[in-house]
């Protein structure tokens, strides 16, 4: 079974999904291929903080009502060491600029929606096992159907959105990719728990047992972490000793968290990654495929919705003129912003987790950024806006 369209997209995760959605809007046809089921990628609970760009465009492009209706605005954040709380007022720092704390299995709910109601073809429980030609005039992708039967989706461009083990890079001979790793040495223990806030904004916590952060996912639901051995396993936590622990790391001026029912327990490895070579013929790469970031910045998802901003872009552009300057010009406008927000969250991980090396001069030299971060207004800038995030491209 042979099928057609002008850009063929693998992986129906944030990048995927809105890169269909914007080259709808500008009149492009496209086809997401995804392996999982509608059900399954709507049931997997991630975390989500939107930078004002990422919303803005939601609300511009149409799918930014249940957002705006259920999203939690974040006027600043609160950063918690020597048991004290400290306020960072992103509010007032960069001009009214704010962040949204949206879970990313909604925003795919959203967009899955959106491009099923706008006749979008989006292809679950097909999995693509290889890009062909992606340096031809006519790339394809190689499908395998639900049933087992295989397919081809010829295109004109192939988007590799499919993640950081996908085939999108893959496709890229290795020896033509540029890429870049740092694995940290801890991981994060995250929960979800039913209970009512226990602040109304995020709180970033820098204890002596190691770093811990408090969101919010709605008024039931907790979404919480803290500093852990990678190698470490849920088994070894209770939830009481995971309350103890919670606990001891926010500590002070009297505050306690709010407790409840634990329903999810799971270890998130902690690394940074980039692939500069984004671009293979016709094949561009978006969103983890080329990047991931520690999510102590919160960019993963941010920085995948600006790489699709930026292609569809280009791809517009490619169709409405044939000038091929932007689609030359993707990596290096992509990897401006990929740098910056692993530069960011580079920082934001290093200031607030302990180190198992670490001196007692490292952790002096720690507090001391804190304290530069909480009584200077210039540094607690530089935090606020790149916490927001710039406008899009």
């Amino acid at each position: 079974m042979r099928m057609r369209t002008a850009v063929g997209i693998v992986g129906a995760g944030p990048a995927g999904l809105m890169l269909s959605h914007l080259l709808h809007r500008r009149g492009i046809e496209s086809v997401v291929v995804e392996s999982r089921s509608r059900e399954s990628i709507e049931a997997t609970i991630r975390a989500g903080v939107l930078e004002q760009g990422t919303v803005d465009l939601m609300v511009e492009t149409g799918i930014g009502e249940r957002l705006r209706r259920e999203g939690f605005v974040h006027h600043g954040t609160e950063l918690r060491f020597g048991g004290r709380g400290h306020r960072i007022n992103f509010y007032e720092l960069t001009g009214g600029r704010v962040v949204t704390v949206y879970a990313q299995h909604e925003v795919l709910k959203d967009l899955i929606q959106a491009r099923l109601n706008d006749g979008g073809r989006i292809l679950f429980e097909h999995r693509a096992t290889a890009i062909e030609d992606a340096t031809g005039e006519r790339p394809a992708i190689r499908l395998t159907g639900p049933d087992g039967r295989p397919e081809t989706l010829e295109c004109d461009f192939v988007a590799g959105c499919d993640g950081f083990h996908g085939i999108g890079r893959a496709t890229i001979p290795e020896a033509a990719r540029r890429e870049y790793l740092r694995v940290y040495p801890f991981g994060w223990f995250g929960i979800l728990a039913k209970a009512p806030p226990s602040s109304d904004e995020l709180i970033y916590a820098r204890h002596e047992r190691g770093f811990a952060l408090i969101s919010t996912r709605s008024p039931e639901v907790q979404r919480m972490y803290f500093q852990c051995d990678p190698s470490d396993s849920v088994e070894n936590w209770s939830d009481d000793r995971i309350w103890e622990e919670l606990q001891a790391r926010t500590e002070g001026q009297g505050f306690r968290l709010r407790e409840g029912a634990i329903f999810q327990k799971g270890i998130v490895p902690m690394r940074s990654f980039v692939c500069e070579t984004m671009r293979h013929g016709r094949l561009f790469l978006a969103g983890d495929a080329a990047h991931i970031v520690p999510p102590t910045g919160a960019k993963g998802l941010n920085l995948a919705v600006n790489d699709v901003f930026l292609l569809a872009r280009a791809i517009g552009s490619h169709y409405a003129t044939g000038s091929p300057e932007l689609l030359d010009g993707y990596p290096a406008a992509a990897l401006r912003r990929i740098w910056r927000a692993q530069h960011f969250s580079w920082w934001m991980t290093s200031m607030l987790h302990r180190f198992a090396d670490a001196s007692e001069f490292d952790d002096r030299r720690q507090l001391a950024e804190l304290e530069l971060i909480t009584t200077s207004l210039p540094a607690a800038t530089v935090l606020a806006q790149n916490y927001v995030g710039m406008p899009l491209g």
